[in-house]
């Protein structure tokens, strides 16, 4: 919890890494993952770095396996999805992984290379035979010499004397296959192009194809053309070539015709079998590659990892090493001062690896240890903002205010319990459902939030019985501290909500309020809301304010840290002075009102809000006497219900009047305070700075003028005074003369006029916020009665028909018909909408009402070179 409280403390080192021993050692501070490198050579581009050849080989090889990959995802086939984690192969083995994968490639290229010949040469064997079956059946069925006279009847005619002598006419014909859905227009072609001289016949392929390159299948239909001439012979060539449509030879004979077909059969046979060899073959090829890719992508990122990183060096020719500079936690030196030693012994190098810790002024990167279950607080946290280096971390604050803030909201006992048993499920079942890897986002983000959930879950569950809400309805565990005649019995006879409960009349004060939450009682009154949104608007005040006034403390342990004095007496104290003054008190005079008056003065209890506005408009009215009263005014349990004219009551308690204006005093003097003392004290500080520089300058220029006059004695660094005795400090005074120089290069610019807005700007958010901030707070009370009143309205609507019926038979009936429905708007409406509304506005009161009290956020994360990300088997494209 301490390096989750304040972030890691980080150093800046410089890494002397021997030619031999830099890719093994590397390799190493990869594996442990705790060092982030800066790139010594931003000017140059990649292809001007060292070890660029190297890179550029390990994208040759991620080619490789990407179109490996590709082919096990043609085949269905999946990476095994197994735990492995290798370490990354020496250089030397570079040359082992290409030969292996150009192998793989090629054979595989080959493969696929002949099988889509085979497959090509398949599917024309299977048109032919499709093509011979049918003209054999076209022929068959009409017979040659009938089909010719169709042919020639539709063809042929005399334009004089009608048609031409049967015996003086040629007809030929040409047979082949085309689309199914080219069809239509190659018809319409053929019959305009022809002028009608041609005669098509066609039928559908029943046998679905195959693309020999893409393996889609494809519809065909068999057509025959007759035609007479060579001149229409070669126009149908020539339609048939622009549809794409492929002709093959068919013999005019039964018996050709027969011959052929048998052996175009045995041909597919043949075909057939050798196809299924090479698919075998292909498949051996790869399954003999499944095993093993996932170890060889994780190989070949670590290698393109490591040569990245050592781009990032400084090469020292002369003592043949590498230089690298890199952000470390001061925790982890040891750990990377022995994978450093094993990265050496590992290459086999003489000469040790040198890591040197270096001084700097640069804000060194923000690092968080988290883990499982801290990590999705700290990644809420990191959205608004990374936080400084070493600034105080919200997070370990959000573990437990977020899912209570939410659960505030929330609060319903049945609704927190399916959240929370969706949480644990999610939990005890989380290495299963990391390990499936969805591509689902919104899967993917309830999962990741698993621990978040649960958390909500449970402490809805506990806010649920505060507020004894369980489906909009409540349970009377104990006894309720209402008169007999209010008990549920009697109200479920008078109709529910008919009653106004009223604690001066019907309270039992001798056996004290309902021990836990909220008496069940409340449910079935009149004035429920009433009574339920002045408790949760109290409560969200209070809730509000304690977590601001949290927020302020950490920026005073932010202040103390940082060593920054003039905040914590400029900012830090007139802050807590202003917050404590105006809404610390508000919360004070909650508290009070609650102790204060019981049921025995309830109507004399004053309305807090108008106090508030008569704060600060200083109006005060006296409280009325009574005139039979002696003793203590201020004491509501003495006091004569009769005696009191309740509307002109302000004062409600001893004092109240000077506390209240010292308050309003206070808090409007830390205005001025906040705004100008801070800026006023940094232009004395600069205009010091700048006189003692000055001072100091002059005192140099004196210094040297007096040298000129007496060269000798400048020479030797000596001063003779009138009694030929030395003087020392000469050289001193033109040191500080020096020095004088170097300070007035050091002194940074002010602009006093910046600060003053700056500041103004700070002093205005601060003050404004502190009113919009405990406003905004009401939200927790707004969203909780809009849960509430959908959970009853939910209830009244579905379940309560089925309850309300004569016929008991009918009501179980239809209660059982609607449970469902009940069921799924619970789940959509009140567990995802409403879930989903309040997480977004307690990310809200994190981020703006709480982080704003001290967090600045204005940090960079701490991006360790590390292997962990590179564990899965994708290949980006």
């Amino acid at each position: 919890m301490g390096s989750l409280f304040r972030s890691e403390e980080m150093n800046l080192c410089q890494i002397f890494l021997q030619s031999e021993a830099a890719y093994a050692c590397v390799s190493e501070l990869g594996e442990l993952g705790l060092v982030q490198f800066k790139d010594l050579n931003p000017d140059m581009n990649a292809f001007q770095r060292k070890f660029v050849s190297e890179i550029m080989r390990c994208d040759e090889m991620e080619r490789k396996l990407r179109y490996i990959h590709k082919e096990l995802k043609k085949d269905g086939m999946k990476i095994p999805d197994r735990d492995e984690n290798p370490k990354a192969p020496a250089p030397k083995e570079m040359i082992d992984l290409e030969a292996t994968f150009e192998k793989i490639e090629s054979e595989l290229k080959e493969v696929n290379t002949n099988a889509e010949a085979l497959r090509r040469n398949y599917l024309e064997l299977t048109e032919l035979k499709e093509v011979l079956k049918k003209t054999q059946i076209f022929f068959e069925e009409h017979g040659r010499h009938g089909i010719v006279d169709d042919a020639q009847h539709a063809l042929v005619h005399d334009e004089g004397s009608g048609f031409v002598p049967i015996t003086s006419v040629q007809l030929g014909f040409v047979a082949g296959v085309i689309p199914r859905e080219k069809v239509p227009a190659f018809e319409r072609l053929l019959w305009f192009a022809n002028r009608g001289n041609t005669f098509l016949k066609y039928d559908e392929i029943d046998q679905q194809l195959e693309d020999p390159v893409t393996g889609d299948s494809i519809s065909k239909c068999v057509f025959l053309i007759f035609f007479q001439g060579e001149q229409l012979k070669a126009r149908v060539r020539k339609i048939c070539e622009g549809f794409k449509a492929t002709l093959y030879p068919c013999p005019e004979t039964t018996h050709e015709r027969t011959e052929m077909l048998n052996g175009v059969s045995t041909r597919l046979e043949d075909l057939n079998l050798v196809l299924h060899q090479t698919e075998d073959h292909r498949k051996r090829v790869l399954m003999s590659a499944q095993k093993e890719i996932r170890p060889w992508i994780i190989k070949v990122k670590k290698i393109k990892a490591i040569y990245h990183t050592l781009n990032m060096c400084n090469y020292d020719v002369s003592h043949n090493s590498l230089i690298a500079e890199c952000w470390t936690p001061v925790s982890g030196l040891e750990e990377i001062q022995q994978a450093l030693k094993h990265g050496t012994e590992l290459s086999g190098s003489t000469v040790p690896s040198i890591l040197h810790r270096m001084q700097t002024k640069e804000t060194p990167p923000t690092y968080f240890k988290t883990n499982k279950f801290t990590h999705v607080f700290q990644a809420i946290i990191d959205a608004y903002g990374i936080a400084c280096y070493q600034e105080v971390n919200p997070a370990p604050y959000a573990i437990i205010s977020f899912p209570f803030l939410f659960a505030v909201m929330f609060g319903d006992f049945g609704h927190g319990f399916i959240m929370f048993l969706a949480g644990l499920w999610m939990v005890l079942t989380e290495k299963k459902l990391l390990a499936k890897k969805s591509d689902n986002e919104i899967a993917n983000m309830f999962i990741g939030g698993r621990y978040i959930i649960t958390m909500m879950g449970l402490f809805s569950i506990y806010t649920g019985l505060i507020y004894n809400d369980i489906f909009s309805k409540s349970v009377n565990i104990f006894q309720s501290s209402w008169h007999p005649n209010y008990d549920f019995k009697t109200l479920q006879k008078e109709g529910y909500s008919s009653r106004v409960l009223n604690p001066q009349e019907h309270f039992d004060n001798t056996t004290g309020p309902y021990p836990f939450g909220i008496d069940p009682i409340w449910q079935a009154s009149l004035n429920k809301i009433t009574f339920n949104n002045s408790l949760k608007m109290k409560l969200s005040v209070i809730f509000g304010v304690s977590q601001m006034l949290l927020g302020v403390l950490l920026s005073f342990v932010n202040h103390a840290y940082f060593r920054r004095p003039l905040n914590i007496f400029c900012e830090f104290i007139p802050q807590l002075i202003f917050l404590v003054c105006l809404f610390g008190y508000l919360v004070a005079v909650v508290v009070y009102k609650w102790i204060a008056f019981n049921a025995d003065c309830t109507q004399y209890a004053p309305q807090l809000i108008i106090q508030f506005i008569n704060m600060f408009l200083l109006s005060y009215t006296p409280r009325d006497r009574p005139a039979n009263f002696t003793g203590d005014l201020y004491a509501c349990s003495r006091i004569e219900p009769t005696s009191i004219n309740a509307t002109s009551q302000t004062v409600f308690y001893e004092y109240q009047q000077p506390i209240q204006i010292g308050m309003v005093l206070a808090a409007l003097l830390m205005i001025p305070v906040m705004l100008l003392v801070k800026p006023l004290i940094l232009k004395a500080r600069h205009s010091s700075r700048v006189k003692r520089r000055d001072r100091l300058y002059a005192t140099s220029q004196r210094t040297l003028i007096h040298n000129e006059e007496q060269p000798e004695q400048a020479v030797t660094g000596k001063n003779m005074n009138i009694n030929g005795e030395e003087e020392r400090g000469v050289v001193s005074h033109s040191e500080g003369g020096i020095l004088g120089h170097e300070e007035e290069e050091n002194i940074p610019q002010f602009e006093f006029g910046e600060v003053f807005i700056l500041q103004a700007i700070h002093t205005i958010e601060y003050c404004l916020g502190c009113i919009s901030h405990t406003a905004s707070y009401l939200r927790l009370w707004a969203l909780s009665l809009a849960h509430a009143q959908l959970s009853e309205v939910l209830w009244s609507m579905l379940f309560r028909t089925g309850l309300t019926m004569d016929l008991p038979y009918v009501g179980g009936i239809l209660i059982w018909a609607i449970f469902a429905a009940f069921a799924g708007v619970t789940v959509a409406v009140l567990l995802l909408m409403e879930g989903l509304s309040a997480f977004l506005h307690t990310i809200r009161l994190h981020w703006v009402e709480f982080n704003s009290k001290f967090y600045v956020g204005d940090g960079y994360q701490f991006a360790p070179y590390s292997f962990k990300h590179l564990l899965d088997a994708d290949l980006d494209e």
